[in-house]
């Protein structure tokens, strides 16, 4: 007998909540993650209240466990009652803290994630000055795929004021020294 949706992403849930591997704890998170892709799993997820895994995951010291919630909250924040629900629950700030992640694919998905929140209500936080200056960073990035999506950052979500604001500001402080040439 197959299992159906809910059941099997449930499993996946409870698995993830009682095993004491890292490795398995990776395996099941990449698998939510991947799930968290198809628009068909959005309200079991949020059934499971996968969304505050994934949020609560941001935190954790494993690098892969925050590249795949980071991964996971980035495919399901296209979703209107996720992105509230990532707002409601406070996920900006945990998100921003991702971008000093060492690890490229969790910062791309923090990026696209911040992107996606973007709203009236949440510009405030996603646009901050700070987010504007890390992006300014980005975008002198060697990494053409960072600098390329910082750029679009830039252009697309800031206004012009707050990239001169936060170009000042960083001409005036350690941290905008400019990433090194390869």
């Amino acid at each position: 007998m197959e299992l159906g949706r809910l059941e099997y992403l449930q499993a996946l849930v409870t698995e993830f909540q009682a095993t004491d591997s890292s490795e398995a704890k990776e395996q099941v998170l990449a698998n939510l993650a991947n799930f968290a892709y198809d628009p068909k799993n959005y309200e079991y997820l949020r059934q499971l209240q996968v969304l505050d895994l994934f949020l609560d995951m941001l935190t954790e010291e494993s690098e892969a466990l925050v590249e795949f919630a980071m991964g996971g909250l980035c495919n399901l924040c296209l979703d209107k009652a996720n992105k509230d629900y990532i707002l409601e629950a406070n996920g900006v700030e945990p998100i921003i803290n991702c971008l000093s992640s060492s690890n490229e694919e969790t910062v791309m998905s923090a990026v696209t994630t911040l992107m996606y929140l973007t709203a009236p209500q949440s510009r405030q936080q996603t646009t901050a000055l700070p987010v504007v200056e890390c992006m300014l960073r980005f975008s002198l990035s060697a990494s053409r795929r960072l600098s390329n999506l910082a750029t679009v950052f830039l252009e697309d979500y800031c206004t012009p004021r707050q990239v001169e604001e936060a170009r000042n500001l960083s001409r005036h402080t350690a941290v905008g020294i400019p990433l090194p040439k390869d």
